[in-house]
């Protein structure tokens, strides 16, 4: 499986992209049939939540990104987000389960945890050029 695992980060940045977030087509794909989220908000999200969400203006950059596997068909995937909205910027650290045992990887659940500001941010190596 180590072989699979270099594709799971472009499959997550898809995740990170206005032009393929919100492409129900290939959300339907990538999300598995009982795929949930508990948001960075705490909030709980379904895949049908998520598959019919409101296309709206973001960036983001994955910091520190790490694909583990769990067992033969089975990914988990850890980073910091830094997501920049018109609001402001949010980050977060993230955490997503991946399953290959279709033949293709299919996301099952992803967890984001609110870093409350840059500092923290970069203590948890995020962000190297800034200084306390």
């Amino acid at each position: 499986m180590s072989a699979t695992l270099h594709l799971l980060r472009p499959l997550e940045l898809t995740l990170w992209h206005p032009e393929t977030r919100f492409d129900p087509i290939l959300m339907d794909q990538t999300f598995a049939p009982d795929f949930h989220e508990f948001g960075r908000s705490g909030r709980r999200y379904t895949r049908a939540e998520l598959l019919h969400a409101e296309a709206h203006p973001f960036t983001a950059t994955l910091h520190n990104f790490i694909a583990t596997a769990l067992s033969a068909t089975i990914a988990l995937t850890t980073y910091q987000s830094e997501l920049h909205t018109p609001e402001g910027t949010e980050w977060a650290n993230r955490a997503s389960i991946w399953d290959n045992s279709t033949g293709r990887w299919q996301l099952r659940f992803h967890q984001g945890t609110p870093l409350t500001d840059a500092l923290t941010a970069q203590q948890h190596g995020a962000m190297p050029h800034l200084r306390p």
